[in-house]
């Protein structure tokens, strides 16, 4: 049995890494369509552009291996059974048991670099690839925008710890490349929504720790005494007082990497970002909906290549009367498209439904199980 399932292994890693390079060989081909328009604006060329479309391959990896693993599997399993390789197999005491056990552990090792390209990998390479184009391009992330970047952030007593005592509203005109931010505009209000400060900057530094250098600032403060009916003139004339400052360090919870997913597509980016965007959100009373079913995806996403893999069990019983292994192929084909449309559906339909976010992010998965099971029973009984 050892000889059949380093065979079953090599059969189908080769099947499915082919069909993995042929979709990425295709992909690729697709976007460097898409960038050639984007040539010779500013400094970016088209070994940049080929650059670009090279760091994007790793998404497509993520994307496609469920896909690939469907594909390749039926392929090998269709020309077993076109040989009879199959039917010998079961003959000789190798049950459906024991050929699902086979896939799954193969499975495993298409798991674990869904996983590694999904968390590791592709993050890291999309990132590098849009700070390449912005950087060649010499474009800024927030130009597009007309008022700029707005997000929210929560003012604790110490910093980043202890109670809440106010929330900032940060306006950002530009962010360069490089991660700097151009324009700063910060707005602070205590806990009854008072505006107590108003800040401006030509541009702000990340030093780490959670710390931004803000440079030539401005900074304009309203006492809260000014609002008491009993203050005196002395205390009304400085109610208002203005600053001006070369340099200033401000504590925020946000950082370059939650800037950055405002413009990164949730389906790109690592559980990991997710998990620390959606608690950003939450504890800034904002939406998390979108991010939560992005999270669950990326969680159980790789688990749909066991999935794909036990639909491709049952095409092994098919004898080769019933079809062509070319037509098995495209079954396969078409089943993979379809469960990608059916993923991308369910989120939309979760996230106007407000549906659960895990619900939402296995159920396209655990319908194509039953199909699967169902195939299975259905090949078994005839």
């Amino acid at each position: 049995m050892k000889v059949l399932s380093r065979y079953f292994t090599s059969q189908i890693i080769q099947s499915v890494l082919f069909v993995l390079v042929a979709f990425l060989g295709l992909f690729a081909f697709f976007d460097l369509m898409g960038e050639l328009p984007s040539v010779g604006r500013g400094g970016y060329q088209l070994q940049h552009a080929f650059l670009y479309v090279l760091l994007r391959l790793p998404g497509y990896v993520y994307e496609l291996m469920p896909i690939a693993a469907l594909i390749g599997t039926i392929y090998t399993l269709a020309q077993f059974a076109a040989r009879s390789e199959f039917t010998i197999m079961r003959v000789s005491g190798m049950s459906t048991l024991m050929v699902g056990w086979i896939l799954f552990r193969i499975g495993l090792l298409f798991m674990a670099i869904t996983f590694l390209f999904g968390e590791a990998i592709s993050p890291m390479t999309t990132a590098m690839g849009e700070k390449l184009k912005l950087r060649v391009q010499g474009a800024a992330v927030s130009q597009e925008f007309r008022s700029g970047l707005w997000t929210k952030d929560v003012i604790r007593e110490n910093g980043i710890t202890g109670a809440a005592i106010g929330s900032r509203f940060l306006n950002v005109r530009e962010i360069s490349p490089d991660g700097q931010l151009l324009g700063v505009k910060l707005y602070e209000f205590d806990r009854d929504f008072r505006l107590t400060a108003m800040i401006s900057a030509s541009k702000a530094e990340f030093k780490g720790g959670n710390t931004w250098r803000l440079a030539d600032v401005s900074e304009t403060r309203f006492s809260t005494t000014a609002l008491d009916g009993n203050a005196s003139s002395q205390e009304m004339n400085a109610a208002v007082t203005i600053t001006n400052v070369p340099t200033k360090d401000l504590i925020s919870e946000i950082t370059p990497q939650i800037l950055s997913v405002l413009f990164a597509d949730p389906d790109r980016m690592s559980a990991v970002e997710l998990a620390s965007y959606t608690k950003h959100l939450a504890e800034n009373k904002q939406t998390t909906e979108r991010y939560e079913i992005a999270f669950w995806k990326k969680v159980t996403y790789p688990f749909a290549v066991f999935v794909m893999m036990a639909l491709a069990l049952p095409f092994a019983y098919l004898h080769a009367r019933a079809g062509g292994v070319s037509l098995k192929i495209f079954i396969g084909i078409m089943i993979g498209v379809g469960f990608q449309l059916l993923n991308s559906l369910f989120s939309h339909i979760g996230l106007l439904n407000t549906w659960p976010a895990l619900v939402t992010a296995i159920l396209p998965s655990t319908l194509f199980l039953l199909m699967a099971m169902s195939a299975l029973w259905w090949v078994e009984r005839h």
